[in-house]
């Protein structure tokens, strides 16, 4: 039984979806403004473990996924680079969608460009306003009135006495500490918005309005989830910071909307540290992935990225994340070490046989223990010790060269059951890599060299293998030829 820790109740609570038959899952997407940092990313990797372990272990699950292109910084920033807000918006949602991409992070079902709901907020808006909820200020802009939603607060277990008091709040975003009503439609400011404007036909007091301005951030996932998921949800998933006010705020509207408990589950990933301190620019410990790569060397993306998945899933996602260039150094000799055992297992000569019964038993072990992991609320730190357990039990099955080609089959297919959650090996290594003949013969040549101890043939054999495009691995298991 799968058991989840949600944000809710605080409690670690067996999941139960709504319907059996389809789990529905929400995230907040980004705001694409600039590049995403690394915080950003470590969020969307713990979104992926979860995603990923629920089909693993069975479920159809639908995901949708906002982007938040109308947005404070979005416009602040478009206008401060003299370029069409759209154009902005869509050049930095491409960039992101690469950054997953490369971090193996399987892309939401839906992708919403929240754009594309200025229709649906609006009708949202009205519903707010017919039902007492919201309310139309002086300046054209239109507020939740927080205080006519008696759960307010519940959600982010706010002490309500023990917060400042406000009017309203029109920022995006806003102090942890304040409590205000928040807005749901800002009115249009020539200064702030520039050109980007639209319009809101609402009826207020019986009278037809027509309001111009844009869409408050918090609505916009409200409207995101009303479109494609209907009024009630399984999971919402997002960053503990967006906990109060963002998560509270959709609660709030989409429950006075519909009437009916909007998300079941509410999970949210820790903080993203770097050395033990706040990640920032003026700290000057502030990164994106494109930044970790620079850093570490173009011609290792490839390593980087699976590394730092790998560091991911190394600490429960509910913890707050420790990134520091030596974990991740560590992380990526890790991750060439899986390389390495499919490497031996792409030369593993298997004969032919069964697969006897204490090594089913044993790959059995395995697969109870990693699913067990994965259901104590994704615990994938759990299941990592899992697959490094295997990792070494295969490493041994080749040392004893007793594994049959149905064995080594089986640990194969092992691997890919595991890696439909971590994302994290190769499996382009187990191909066989076709050498020419006759750089076969001379790497026998330079072996029986280096065995004669002709050392000096040996290194012009070894330098002239390199010169074609291959470098020679020396194993316990002998010599092989690699692409370079």
């Amino acid at each position: 039984m799968l058991r989840l820790h949600n944000t809710l109740t605080r409690e670690l609570e067996n999941f139960r979806p709504l319907r059996q038959e389809n789990v529905k899952v929400y995230y907040c997407g980004p705001t694409p403004y600039n590049y995403a940092h690394i915080g950003n990313l470590r969020t969307y990797l713990f979104e992926d473990f979860v995603v990923r372990t629920l089909r693993y272990l069975g479920w159809r699950v639908d995901t949708v996924m906002n982007v938040t292109d109308i947005d404070d910084k979005t416009i602040r920033d478009s206008l401060k680079q003299n370029v069409a807000l759209k154009e902005l918006t869509e050049k930095y949602t491409e960039i992101f969608l690469e950054d997953i991409r490369r971090l193996r992070i399987v892309p939401a079902d839906k992708i919403v460009p929240i754009s594309t709901l200025v229709d649906d907020m609006v009708a949202m808006i009205q519903k707010l306003i017919d039902r007492g909820y919201a309310y139309v200020s002086d300046d054209g802009s239109v507020y939740y009135s927080i205080s006519k939603f008696k759960k307010y607060g519940e959600l982010a277990h706010l002490d309500m006495s023990g917060m400042k008091s406000s009017v309203r709040i029109d920022n995006d975003e806003y102090e942890k500490d304040s409590v205000a009503d928040f807005a749901l439609w800002k009115a249009y400011d020539e200064a702030a918005d520039g050109e980007n404007r639209w319009v809101a036909k609402l009826t207020v007091e019986g009278k037809e309005t027509e309001l111009p301005g844009r869409p408050g951030w918090h609505i916009e996932c409200s409207a995101c989830n009303m479109k494609h998921h209907g009024p009630q949800i399984d999971i919402h998933m997002g960053a503990i910071d967006n906990l109060f006010p963002h998560h509270q705020n959709e609660v709030a509207q989409t429950e006075a909307c519909t009437g009916k408990p909007f998300a079941k589950y509410w999970m949210h990933g820790g903080h993203l540290l770097v050395d033990n301190k706040k990640m920032a620019k003026s700290a000057g410990n502030f990164y994106t992935l494109r930044d970790v790569v620079e850093k570490i060397g173009a011609d290792k993306e490839e390593l980087v990225c699976r590394g730092f998945r790998l560091m991911a899933l190394q600490t429960q996602y509910r913890e707050n994340f420790n990134f520091t260039f030596d974990r991740l150094d560590a992380s990526m000799r890790t991750v060439s070490g899986f390389d390495e055992t499919f490497r031996r297992l792409s030369r593993y000569d298997a004969k032919e046989g069964k697969v006897n019964r204490d090594f089913r038993n044993e790959l059995q072990g395995y697969v109870q223990a990693y699913v067990e992991a994965l259901e104590n609320d994704f615990s994938t730190a759990e299941a990592l010790a899992v697959v490094f357990a295997f990792q070494t039990f295969v490493n041994a099955s080749i040392d004893s060269k007793k594994m049959t080609l149905p064995e080594k089959e089986s640990v194969i297919e092992m691997f890919r059951s595991f890696d439909s959650v971590l994302a994290l090996f190769d499996f382009a290594l187990l191909e066989a890599v076709a050498v020419d003949p006759e750089l076969d013969m001379m790497l026998e040549d330079r072996n029986v060299a280096k065995a004669s101890k002709d050392f000096a043939t040996a290194d012009a054999l070894r330098d002239e293998i390199l010169a074609k495009g291959y470098r020679i691995v020396d194993t316990k298991d002998g010599s092989f030829l690699e692409p370079v």
